[in-house]
């Protein structure tokens, strides 16, 4: 297919080009069964910002290589975009985490005299836990300023993006180095044993998810703050319209 992925592509076509694209479809409410209607089509019969997925799907198959941030953010909708990732945060926190938890338990051995096991299980809980609260501070704080922000709701003069998510984008760092030292601990120094297969799953099911996870906080760090900036500028720019001599 072309370098990038048009309204007139089948959506069917670009999901078999990239099974990623399996990722995004339903946090932006869209379902399987699409025939061969093209992405135009299916977005707009299911009510979804055919741009604004389109620049997510491009984002993730371009891995978040992209020069032309602003000329994206002009064609996207701010709303979908902030749906799309407070559902991105429901999938991982209620869906994907738990999930791979269930497999883990049943790959290793959980009784008190294996202390690796203990350690591996305890390591990931602290690790879904500390997404868990990442990304509730991202709804309640950031996604609540924005959404404010577009409703032209007046914010502290004090308050912007970039203090709001400063610390928080350390914390997208901390959450990768603690998903990369969960692996190396299972890799390096659990026997597998009988549940060889079963554990590879689960490796494998934390590789697909770290890689998921850091393009979805590339995603934030880059796409949707250049929304929300150019979203600050504008209100900024109307308010020395509406109040000239201040």
């Amino acid at each position: 297919m072309s370098e990038k992925y048009k309204e007139t592509d089948r959506m069917g076509d670009i999901i078999c080009d990239d099974y990623r694209i399996l990722q995004v479809i339903s946090r932006f409410g869209l379902t399987l069964g699409f025939g061969d209607h093209t992405v135009s089509e299916t977005c707009l019969a299911a009510g979804v910002d055919a741009p604004t997925f389109l620049a997510v799907v491009n984002f993730i198959r371009s891995n978040g290589r992209t020069s032309n941030l602003s000329d994206i953010v002009e064609s996207l909708s701010l709303t979908a975009l902030m749906n799309y990732l407070r559902r991105s945060h429901d999938y991982f926190v209620k869906f994907r985490l738990p999930a791979i938890r269930r497999k883990l338990i049943e790959a290793i051995d959980c009784s008190a005299r294996n202390q690796i096991a203990f350690l591996i299980l305890k390591f990931y809980d602290e690790f879904a836990s500390e997404v868990g609260r990442h990304m509730d501070y991202e709804d309640k704080h950031i996604h609540t300023y924005v959404t404010d922000l577009m409703k032209g709701v007046k914010t502290s003069p004090d308050v912007n993006i970039h203090k709001l998510s400063h610390q928080h984008h350390d914390n997208h760092a901390q959450l990768e180095k603690s998903l990369s030292e969960l692996k190396s601990i299972i890799i390096k120094y659990y026997p597998t044993g009988s549940n060889a297969q079963l554990l590879n799953d689960v490796l494998i099911d934390l590789f697909m998810t770290e890689e998921d996870l850091f393009s979805h906080c590339h995603l934030e760090d880059t796409l949707f703050l250049e929304a929300v900036v150019r979203l600050e500028d504008e209100r900024q720019e109307q308010a020395r319209e509406e109040n000239p001599q201040t």
